[in-house]
């Protein structure tokens, strides 16, 4: 039962550590299928979960946290999305430029306003995110086997834990079943067509981008609201681009973006887990080594067995409309 125990352990952190991963991989999900590559995800994370902190720690509130998370991260694609749709200008540099201005920022306004050292105080219970417990979760904790699936592994997460998982099958229903969705996958592949046919190419991009403004937002305010009481300088730590590897590796799909954000999230969980054990056969390894595993991992997995990977035709591409 030792070994069950740990198991379940480790699988709840995957859940935990996933959570961030998937809200900003159907966020990349909803720009990509548009033609917008938005490597700018961190940087919109970033800054969610500091406008989530900063405004929980003044007003108190959770709710207020969460709403100017998701503003701010809109803003943020909103200056992407008219870089590189209105402008047409270049996705890559105008994502890139977000990531570097958020992260110097963020620190620079912390700083400022608390004198903390570029975080944000800590917040107190009503002013942050907690767990909630299932119906009969405390009930049948002692049942074997099946009652620490459900009490421990399905209950007690987050309210944006549960939103993440229930948004990968809504994703797939607004992209596959919806007049949006298809007119979104049209302009992901042939913005000419769409064109023609008298729909704005511009507003779905925007729209598009928006979608991932909200979901960013999400992530960054379940960093700071949910798994940490508060914003920490740098607290994404290059989730952003796991989260751009796991829609790679998902090719586009929304339940296969889960999978693997489940993946990546295991293998972060399993590195925090592995830190400061000896290894059979290897013994102690350096911490150093352990928290860049995941990324290695990733590496790996991506080169090795993604197979091949056919983006959007118009991905990154800005469109000229034709006279």
């Amino acid at each position: 039962m030792d070994l069950f125990h740990t198991l379940i352990v480790l699988l709840e952190s995957t859940v935990r550590v996933s959570v961030p991963l998937i809200f900003a991989a159907l966020a990349g999900l909803f720009t990509e299928r548009a033609g917008v590559f938005d490597i700018g995800l961190e940087g919109k994370m970033l800054g969610g979960a500091f406008a989530a902190g900063a405004v929980a720690a003044v007003t108190g509130s959770v709710w207020l946290g969460l709403l100017a998370a998701v503003l701010i991260s809109v803003l943020l694609s909103l200056v992407h999305g008219y870089a590189s749709i209105t402008q047409r200008g270049s996705q890559i540099v105008s994502g890139v430029a977000i990531n570097f201005v958020v992260a110097g920022s963020t620190v620079i306004l912390g700083e400022a306003w608390f004198r903390q050292g570029g975080r944000t105080p800590a917040l107190s219970e009503g002013a942050r995110f907690s767990t909630i417990d299932l119906p009969f979760a405390d009930t049948v904790r002692d049942v074997p086997i099946l009652g620490p699936i459900y009490s421990d592994l399905l209950s007690g997460h987050f309210l944006l834990t549960y939103l993440a998982f229930a948004l990968v099958p809504a994703s797939w229903w607004v992209l596959y079943r919806t007049r949006f969705g298809l007119r979104l996958r049209a302009v992901g592949e042939n913005p000419g067509a769409v064109d023609t046919a008298g729909i704005s190419v511009i507003w779905l991009r925007y729209r598009a981008v928006i979608c991932c403004g909200i979901l960013c937002g999400f992530a960054g305010a379940y960093l700071s609201l949910a798994m940490t009481a508060g914003f920490v300088k740098g607290m994404t730590a290059g989730k952003g681009y796991i989260a751009l590897a796991a829609l790679i590796f998902a090719k586009w799909r929304p339940f296969n973006i889960m999978l693997a954000c489940l993946l990546f999230g295991f293998l972060d969980a399993l590195a925090i887990r592995l830190q400061g054990n000896p290894l059979p056969l290897i013994g102690q390894v350096p911490v150093q080594l352990m928290q860049a595993l995941p990324y290695i991992l990733t590496v790996i997995l991506l080169a090795g067995f993604i197979g091949k990977a056919i983006p959007p035709k118009a991905g990154g591409i800005p469109y000229v409309k034709e006279r």
